[in-house]
């Protein structure tokens, strides 16, 4: 019999899933395996991180689902990931590793890494587009180079876009090729260092009703007006090509925001140094403030502007942030309290369920003017008219915010017309001396 792993990363279901499809149909026994890898687990500082406990969840579900269809169930290992697939590729012969690209820096070195190990076992390593609808190379510029500005881009992704690329890959349809091969239980979170959280995972069922009016309620965060699809695109509960499908079908403006997603990942494969590194460079010499005492304020909420605050409450409570609220604190940090975008950055990376890299550096760049398709540095967010415009009754920032209005709310820690020229001479001066 042929014998192949198919190697879940970013793309945790059975059904739709391109690199699971091919290993299925070219290989006769088929192991499905997953592997917590250390060095990613051991930069998670809260043992009840909500985004391991959502993974494990659904490896839970996954080997159930599997048991039903082939009787064996999910491989999941826990360690250093080099070790673990030479342990693998040493007890298994002659085999494949299947899996589904991945775009980031580090994934793409990781899985440099693992195809040279692969080479030195005998073992193909074999990878297929999946979590994109347009790989990085296939929305290009006419000179071959690639877009940095989303509308352009945007335009050619709708005009090459065609109905077979929505096409389900049926997965689920091929689950007898799965290997019959016993499979030792999935160890428990407390095995890999962790433990349970108050994670409420969202349906992965889309809500047409919403989407329909989605672009005349999405900026007003005390509404439940969001799709809540974020978290399983980042780790691939659900396939792209049916939330683009649906998306096309019934709103455009939901549609534009699947696109920033695969926009960001192509910028961050094309300029990798944008993970930590002003895409623009006349912004590389800002002088910004590194007040850990005005980071912490912003952290916890306790700035003194109620938007902010309740928007950092909400990341914390929940893991969640509504996006306009996201620009709203982003702004604030970078433009009020000139405090470096890589802090927030940071900050965001550690306590988002749906962190997902290259958007967070791609947004978190926009909002300081560093980055590319940013929005210019003299645009700086008013956080008293951003709340009249999108908050007017004050419903979000009284459900975050229960001390709003009473003695116990902090002063606003800085001036708003002060904070705001304050920050445009400072990124004068810094664009200035960056030219001379």
């Amino acid at each position: 019999m042929s014998k192949a792993f198919f190697w879940f990363r970013r793309d945790l279901r059975l059904a739709d899933n391109h690199g699971l499809l091919q290993a299925l149909k070219q290989d006769s026994d088929v192991i499905p395996v997953f592997i917590f890898d250390d060095k990613i687990l051991s930069k998670l500082t809260d043992k009840r991180d909500r985004r391991v406990d959502f993974i494990y969840r659904t490896l839970i579900s996954l080997d159930r689902e599997i048991k039903d269809n082939a009787g064996s169930g999910l491989l999941v290992l826990h360690g250093n990931l080099v070790d673990c697939w030479t342990k693998l590729l040493g007890e298994h012969k002659d085999t494949k590793v299947y899996c589904n690209h991945d775009y980031e820096p580090e994934a793409i070195d990781r899985d440099f890494k693992i195809e040279k190990l692969c080479n030195e076992y005998g073992a193909d390593f074999i990878s297929f587009k999946d979590q994109v609808i347009f790989e990085e190379e296939e929305i290009l510029k006419s000179d071959g180079s690639p877009y940095t500005v989303f509308t352009p881009y945007s335009k050619v992704w709708k005009a090459k876009l065609t109905d077979s690329m929505l096409d389900e890959h049926p997965s689920q349809n091929w689950l007898k090729s799965l290997s019959k091969m016993k499979i030792p239980p999935i160890p428990s979170l407390i095995d890999i260092g962790f433990a349970e959280s108050d994670l409420e995972i969202p349906s992965t069922k889309l809500d047409l009703k919403k989407l329909k009016g989605y672009e005349k309620v999405r900026d007003i965060p005390s509404l439940d007006a969001t799709s809540h699809q974020s978290i399983h695109l980042r780790f691939g509960t659900i396939s792209i090509r049916q939330l683009v499908k649906k998306a096309r079908n019934i709103n455009e403006t939901f549609l534009n925001e699947l696109i920033w997603r695969e926009f960001f990942m192509m910028v961050i494969y094309h300029f990798p140094n944008s993970v930590n590194k002003e895409f623009r460079d006349k912004y590389s010499i800002i002088k910004w403030r590194y007040d850990e005492e005005d980071f912490k304020k912003w952290c916890f909420g306790k700035t003194g502007y109620p938007i902010v605050d309740a928007g950092m409450r909400e990341l914390n409570a929940t893991g969640f942030m509504h996006n306009r609220v996201r620009m709203i604190t982003a702004s604030f940090l970078v433009k009020h309290l000139l405090i470096d975008w890589r802090w927030g950055e940071r900050y965001f990376a550690k306590k988002l369920l749906d962190f997902d890299l290259s958007a967070n550096v791609g947004n978190w760049q926009w909002a300081a003017g560093t980055g590319c398709d940013a929005a210019p540095y003299f645009r700086i967010f008013n956080p008293y008219t951003q709340t009249e415009k999108f908050d007017k009754n004050h419903d979000y920032i009284r459900k975050w915010v229960p001390e709003y209005k009473s003695t116990e709310y902090p002063k606003a820690m800085v001036d708003h017309k002060e904070a705001r020229e304050r920050a445009l001479k400072v990124y004068k001066q810094g664009i200035e001396a960056y030219s001379l």
